[in-house]
């Protein structure tokens, strides 16, 4: 098989990723299970050589042989585009693929929490949504612009690496900017967003100082900003931030981010009930003003208590997201055990 035929066999499967990587066959990724095609002949070194050329770009091929790795966007028409990164293992290129279809998904179809409609719809201020890799944080932004692009008139500049989800204008005016072909760096692309007219930015990533410095900015200066960090809850997104910066610039900073932050949303993954599909559960922290105290005070310790009891703020903890999604019977009680902070308190959930 070539490497279009085992896309189109990965999209025929559901799958949400494919590996080819030497000196293993071809494998999927099916509701989170890696799922090897025995069946295929193994990835030899020449396959994984050719099928990078028949994906990329003359210039894409100059970046990977000069970096060793290289983020991109492949789309087959009629059928969907993907998201993939070549890398380098044992002398030998691998190359992982990720399915995004061509129709940006809804809130509703992805089953998010409502708040995300109000947040995005919100005039300034920081929204971030974090968790580990391959959670759904580039979906779960994607589906929120895509409310937003079908309810509000904005300007929206997004900044991503690679772009995935395609958005045409339809009451907002979008601008979507790959990391690598149309800009060098996140944070130099967000400050000159600025000077774009924006009313919504999308930074794919604040993956250093000057990106997050410069969101906090746009935040503060009217623009509603969208961004991901790679942490797993709330208190540990606000600390991770704060830490970025030198010592004597921490407590400004605390300042300025309780003043902006209007919420933090932190997912996982888990497979549903029957093994058809996934389902995302939420940590959901608004930015009330008792949590803004907290945040200045440093007591972000003390955040999931607020979250806790927080519901008529539409906040909850991930337990009792997780609590939620087994009572209705959406996840398996084994999957969610994993990811709960207490095991033995859920195992008492009626379900």
């Amino acid at each position: 098989m070539n490497i279009e035929e085992l896309l189109r066999l990965a999209v025929e499967k559901g799958a949400s990723d494919l590996h080819l990587r030497v000196p293993s066959p071809p494998v999927l990724r099916i509701d989170g299970a890696l799922t090897p095609l025995v069946d295929l002949p193994r990835v030899t070194p020449q396959f994984v050589k050719e099928a990078l050329e028949q994906i990329t770009s003359e210039h894409q091929r100059e970046v990977f042989h000069k970096d060793l790795e290289l983020d991109f966007a492949h789309s087959v028409p009629g059928l969907a585009r993907f998201r993939a990164n070549a890398f380098l293992q044992r002398g030998s290129i691998s190359i992982a693929i990720r399915q995004v279809p061509f129709e940006v998904p809804t809130i509703e179809q992805l089953g998010l929490p409502t708040v995300c409609k109000s947040l995005v719809l919100k005039n300034k201020g920081l929204i971030l949504v974090t968790g580990p890799t391959g959670s759904g944080k580039s979906t779960t932004l994607a589906a929120m612009i895509n409310y937003l692009n079908k309810t509000d008139s904005r300007n929206v500049i997004t900044i991503e690496d690679p772009i995935e989800f395609l958005h045409r204008n339809e009451k907002c005016l979008i601008a979507q900017r790959d990391l690598g072909e149309d800009t060098r760096s996140f944070a130099n692309a967000l400050r000159h967003a600025l000077r774009q007219d924006p009313d919504v930015i999308l930074v794919g990533e604040m993956r250093d100082l000057e990106t997050i410095s410069t969101a906090i900015t746009a935040a503060e200066t009217g623009h509603l900003v969208l961004s991901t960090v790679h942490t797993a809850s709330a208190p540990q997104t606000i600390d991770r931030i704060i830490d970025v910066f030198p010592p004597y610039q921490q407590q400004q900073i605390r300042f300025q981010l309780s003043l902006v932050l209007e919420a933090v949303l932190s997912q996982t993954l888990l497979p549903k009930i029957g093994g058809k599909g996934r389902i995302a559960a939420f940590e959901i922290m608004i930015g009330t003003e008792a949590i803004r105290n907290l945040i200045r005070e440093r007591r972000t310790e003390q955040i999931p208590s607020y979250l806790q009891t927080g519901r008529q703020h539409e906040m909850q903890t991930m337990d009792q997201a997780l609590e939620e999604l087994v009572r209705t019977r959406k996840v398996p009680l084994e999957e969610a055990l994993q990811r709960y902070s207490k095991p033995e308190e859920l195992r008492r959930v009626r379900v």
